[in-house]
């Protein structure tokens, strides 16, 4: 009901005069700044999801209501940017020599041999080839309890 009656307001403030919708437009523009620089928009709301902000490097190649599967391959000292993952398991088709800068700038070596398989758990990173050689590693993204979903 409060929606129907939003609606009928801005339709009758647009009937009238144009100068006051553009008031009113500025006016919910600067309340949907207040509430970002506020947090008030939820984390899960701001995610950002590899494929999105870096599909060079991350590609889904699989994804269904349990989990999602992405290909990630860097070519030798390529980073990327500054993204999430729900909890997961790592398998490296390829040795990696990798590190992660956290959100608040501190680095975490990360890296493996072909064939291993490791648990990741959730969380945000920047991450860097290292190495050499470029590396390709499947990630398989959990999804529901437990995990964010992307």
């Amino acid at each position: 009901m409060k929606a129907k009656s939003f609606v009928l307001a801005l339709l009758l403030i647009t009937k009238r005069t144009r100068k006051p919708m553009k008031k009113l437009t500025l006016t919910i523009s600067s309340f949907v700044l207040v509430a970002l620089a506020l947090g008030f928009i939820s984390e899960s709301a701001m995610a950002q999801d590899p494929t999105k902000v870096d599909s060079t490097h991350y590609r889904l190649v699989f994804e269904n209501d349990q989990v999602r599967v992405l290909r990630i391959t860097y070519g030798s000292y390529e980073k990327s940017v500054m993204h999430e993952h729900p909890d997961g398991v790592l398998i490296f088709l390829s040795d990696a020599q990798a590190q992660f800068t956290l959100p608040d700038g501190t680095t975490a070596d990360a890296g493996g041999k072909a064939g291993e398989v490791i648990w990741a758990p959730a969380g945000k990173h920047l991450p860097e080839n290292l190495g050499e050689e470029s590396f390709e590693v499947i990630v398989v993204e959990l999804k529901g309890k437990g995990s964010d979903d992307m």
